[in-house]
C-alpha cells in the first residue's frame, strides 16, 4: 500500500506532501489542474523515463519519493540486490536534474531506473486511458487466471526445473561425447607415436652418458695409456720410485717405531697405484670404439630430441607424458553413461507432464468461470451486451508456468466476436474492464492484481455517465474493501464514494503556475461534489444534492447524479 508521497520541484508542484490511507481515495480537480500529476511522479518513482521537462522551471532538479508498505515477497529480492529490508516500509526516490540525468535509491541505498521497474508490477498498478496496464501482457493474464483458479505453480516449476537440469546434463554429455571421441583419437594417435619410441624411465640419461663417453673415446684411451705407462710401465715409473723410497724405510723400521706412520702411508699409497693400474688396463683392454654403436646412439637420441620438440617437452619428460595420456585415455573410455541419462530425460519430462496436466485442467475450468463473472460486470460498467472470455494457447515447448499460455479476448456490444483485448477495446472500456476484472478477483478472495497492494484508475470515467457512473464509483469502494484504490475522476458519483477525498488547485504564486493538492472533508468536500455537479457558482440546490450524495453513500444506498433540477431539494424536505 502506498504510505506517502513527497514531491519537489516537479513539473509545477514546488512542494508536496501526502500521506494516504487504505480504502478509496479520489483525486478530483478543474480540468488543467494537474490531476494527473501524481500518476506521473508515482510512475517515474517506479521506473518510468524521466527526462529534464519534469524539473520545474528555475528548478536545478525534481525530486519524488514514494513509500509504501514492503510486500513480504520482496523480501529475498531486496537481500539479493543488497538493500536494506528490516523495515517494514519501502521507500524509493528518484531524482531527475535540469539536464534529464536520473539518480535512484531504494531504502537510502543506490539504485538503478531498471530495479525500480522490478518492484513496480509488485507495488502498483495503473489503469488509464494513456497508462494502462497489466491486461494484455501474457504474464499477468497467466498469473491472474492461476490467481483467481487457486493455482501453487511451486510443484510444476520444481518439474520443470529438474527437466531443464536433465536436459542440459543430456545434452552436455552429448556435446562431451564427440569432443571425447576427437579426444581419444588424438590421444591414441599420439600414444602410438611414443610407442614407436618406447622410451624407458631412465633412458635418456644413459643415452646421455654412453654417447658422450664414445664421443670421446680415443681422448679416453690416450689419457688412460699415458697413465698407466707413468705409474707402472716406463722407467722410473711411479710404482718403482715409490718401491724405491719405501725398501729403506722398510729395513731401519725396527729400530724406530715412530717411522711406522710414514712406512704404512707408502704402503698404502703403493696399494692403491697398483689398483688404479690394474683398472686402467681393464679399461684399456675392454674399450669398444665400433662405429657401428656410435650410429645407433646418434640415431636413438635424435628420435628422442624429434619427438620433444613436436610435443615441446624436455626429452626428459616423455616418459611421464606417456604415462599421463594412457591415464587420460582410460579415463576416456570410462566417460559418463548417456543411457541413464536419456532416461533420467525420460523420468523427468513425466513429471513434468504430469504437473503440467494438473495445472492445464484447473486453467480450463476456471477460464469460463473468471469469464462470466467478468462478463456480469461489464454490463453494469456500461458495456451492456459486452462478451469477455479467456483464450487458452497452447505453448511449442514445456514452460515453467504450464504448457499454455493465457489471452484475455474482448467483445465490446453483442453480435461481435471476442478478440483480443488490447485490438478492438478503446482506452476508457479497457480501464472499466480492468476495474471488472479486479473487482471479480477481489470478490473471490484471490490476489487483484497479482498481489498488488495499490490500483490506480486514471480518469476511467471518460465517456460514462448517470447509473453506470454510479456503479463505477460502488464498485470502487467495494474493491477498496481489499485494496488501496486511488482514482482519478471527473464525475460526482464515483467521487461521494470515496473513503478520502483530494482535490488539485492551480494557482499563480510569484508570477508562476503552481499546483497544489489537499484533503478535503466535511463542507469543503461537499462543495467539491456541488462543483463537479453545477460548475464554480455553487447553488443551494447543488450543495443539498451534493450533500445527498455523500449521505446516501456513506449509507451504501444508490444515488443518482442526473435528477431533475429541484428533486435533491425536495428529497431532502420529505426526508425531514
Amino acid at each position: 500500500m502506498l504510505r506517502r508521497l513527497a514531491l519537489r520541484d516537479f513539473v509545477i508542484v514546488p512542494e508536496l506532501e501526502l500521506d494516504f490511507g487504505g480504502g478509496f481515495s479520489v483525486l478530483t480537480g478543474e480540468t488543467g489542474a494537474g490531476k494527473s500529476i501524481l500518476i506521473d511522479a508515482l510512475q517515474l518513482a517506479l521506473g518510468s523515463r524521466g527526462e529534464a521537462g519534469v524539473v520545474r522551471e528555475g528548478a536545478s532538479r525534481a525530486d519524488i519519493s514514494a513509500e509504501f508498505d514492503r510486500p513480504a515477497h520482496l523480501h529475498p529480492w531486496l537481500d539479493e540486490a543488497g538493500f536494506d529490508h528490516e523495515a517494514d516500509t519501502l521507500l524509493l526516490r528518484r531524482t531527475i536534474d535540469s539536464q534529464g540525468k536520473s539518480r535512484a535509491w531504494i531504502n537510502g541505498s543506490p539504485a538503478t531506473v531498471s530495479q525500480l521497474r522490478e518492484l513496480a508490477d509488485s507495488l502498483l498498478d495503473i489503469h488509464g486511458q494513456h497508462a494502462w496496464q497489466g491486461l494484455t501482457r501474457p504474464a499477468s493474464v497467466r498469473a491472474l487466471l492461476d490467481d483467481y483458479a487457486g493455482l501453487n505453480l511451486a510443484e510444476l516449476s520444481a518439474a520443470f526445473n529438474a527437466l531443464k537440469q536433465a536436459a542440459e546434463a543430456l545434452a552436455q554429455a552429448q556435446t562431451a561425447q564427440g569432443e571425447r571421441l576427437r579426444e581419444r583419437e588424438r590421444l591414441a594417435w599420439q600414444i602410438g607415436e611414443v610407442d614407436r619410441l618406447s622410451p624407458g624411465a631412465d633412458e635418456w640419461s644413459e643415452l646421455n652418458a654412453e654417447h658422450q663417453k664414445l664421443s670421446h673415446a680415443q681422448s679416453l684411451l690416450d689419457a688412460c695409456r699415458s697413465a698407466l705407462n707413468d705409474l707402472s710401465e716406463s722407467e722410473p715409473s711411479a710404482d718403482s720410485l715409490l718401491s724405491a723410497a719405501l725398501d729403506p724405510l722398510e729395513k731401519v723400521l725396527d729400530f724406530d717405531a715412530t717411522l711406522l706412520p710414514a712406512v704404512e702411508a707408502l704402503r698404502g699409497a703403493q696399494t692403491q697405484l697398483q689398483d688404479a693400474a690394474h683398472t686402467l688396463s681393464t679399461y684399456l683392454h675392454g674399450a669398444d670404439l665400433e662405429p657401428s654403436r656410435m650410429a645407433e646412439l646418434d640415431e636413438r637420441v635424435s628420435a628422442w630430441l624429434n619427438l620433444a620438440r613436436r610435443y615441446r617437452r624436455p626429452p626428459q619428460e616423455l616418459p611421464a607424458l606417456h604415462s599421463q595420456w594412457r591415464a587420460e585415455l582410460q579415463a576416456l573410455d570410462a566417460a559418463s553413461d548417456l543411457d541413464a541419462l536419456e532416461k533420467s530425460v525420460t523420468q523427468a519430462r513425466q513429471n513434468y507432464l504430469a504437473q503440467a496436466g494438473k495445472v492445464s485442467e484447473a486453467r480450463r475450468r476456471t477460464a469460463p468461470q473468471l469469464a462470466s463473472a467478468v462478463t456480469q460486470a461489464m454490463q453494469q460498467l456500461g458495456m451492456a451486451g459486452g462478451v469477455f472470455d479467456i483464450q487458452l494457447q497452447p505453448q511449442d515447448q514445456p514452460q515453467s508456468f504450464g504448457l499454455e499460455s493465457a489471452e484475455f479476448l474482448v467483445a465490446g456490444h453483442a453480435g461481435s466476436a471476442p478478440r483480443p483485448l488490447g485490438k478492438v477495446a478503446s482506452g476508457g472500456e479497457l480501464s472499466r474492464i480492468a476495474l471488472a476484472i479486479a473487482v471479480t478477483a477481489s470478490q473471490h478472495n484471490t490476489g487483484a492484481g497479482q498481489g498488488v497492494g495499490t490500483l490506480i484508475f486514471d480518469e476511467i470515467d471518460a465517456g460514462v455517465g448517470g447509473a453506470v457512473a454510479e456503479t463505477v464509483g460502488r464498485l470502487m469502494k467495494q474493491l477498496g474493501r481489499d485494496r488501496q484504490v486511488l482514482a482519478v475522476t471527473h464525475l460526482p458519483q464515483v467521487a461521494a464514494c470515496a473513503d478520502q477525498h483530494l482535490v488539485v488547485a492551480k494557482a499563480l504564486q510569484n508570477g508562476q503556475t503552481c499546483s497544489d493538492v489537499r484533503p478535503v472533508t466535511g463542507e469543503t468536500r461537499t462543495a467539491e461534489i456541488a462543483r463537479m455537479l453545477g460548475g464554480e457558482r455553487l447553488s443551494s440546490t447543488s450543495l443539498a444534492h451534493a450533500q445527498e450524495m455523500l449521505d446516501l453513500s456513506a449509507s451504501g444506498a444508490s444515488t443518482n447524479a442526473n435528477p431533475p433540477p429541484r428533486a435533491p431539494v425536495k428529497a431532502k424536505k420529505a426526508k425531514s
